[in-house]
């Protein structure tokens, strides 16, 4: 049994949508704060594209006798967040807002840090860290917009599925090395 009271009339939905068709997809429904999203947005985008060449870099520096399936982990994660990058920075062009792709900005938005690590089990523990910030980044950014814009929490949603796997796969090659005496 669904209340039909909720429902906005045929006529009215029509007027809404004909009314600042500028605005392409937000319409009068939107009802999240369009600037803090847009904000939280570009910030989100930082943090993959900081993620994105730290990975890459230690895809390239990976060194060691387990150093090949590593190295391939490496650029599997760099290449899916990557894809984040590019949902997030959609989603920002269709809420209105542009994308910054700024690289003197990215280092400042970013929840996450660029550290290099000097070894593959260094460079495995960075990468978990930067995960784990991603992840509790989104969980917040999530429960920040509730049910104000179900399209961006969707997709965050799913971009905060795959960065716990992530964190899953990179807990799991952590296992794999003793510790070593070179800490960061």
């Amino acid at each position: 049994m669904h209340d039909k009271s909720l429902l906005t009339d045929v006529q009215t939905l029509r007027a809404r949508a004909r009314a600042h068709i500028d605005q392409g997809a937000v319409t009068a429904g939107y009802t999240a704060d369009r600037t803090t999203v847009l904000k939280l947005l570009n910030d989100s985008l930082a943090t993959e594209l900081i993620c994105v060449l730290r990975y890459r870099r230690h895809h390239f520096m990976a060194r060691g006798i387990h150093s090949q399936s590593v190295a391939q982990e490496f650029l599997d994660h760099s290449n899916e967040e990557l894809g984040h990058a590019d949902l997030l920075a959609e989603r920002i062009v269709q809420l209105g807002g542009a994308p910054d792709f700024a690289p003197a900005g990215l280092v400042s938005r970013s929840h996450a840090e660029y550290v290099e690590g000097d070894t593959l089990a260094s460079m495995i523990r960075e990468d978990l860290v930067a995960e784990r910030i991603a992840i509790d980044s989104y969980r917040d950014f999530i429960q920040y917009l509730g049910d104000t814009d179900p399209t961006t929490r969707r997709m965050l949603e799913g971009i905060l599925a795959v960065e716990e796997e992530h964190a899953d796969e990179l807990s799991d090659l952590l296992e794999a090395f003793p510790i070593e005496s070179k800490q960061l």
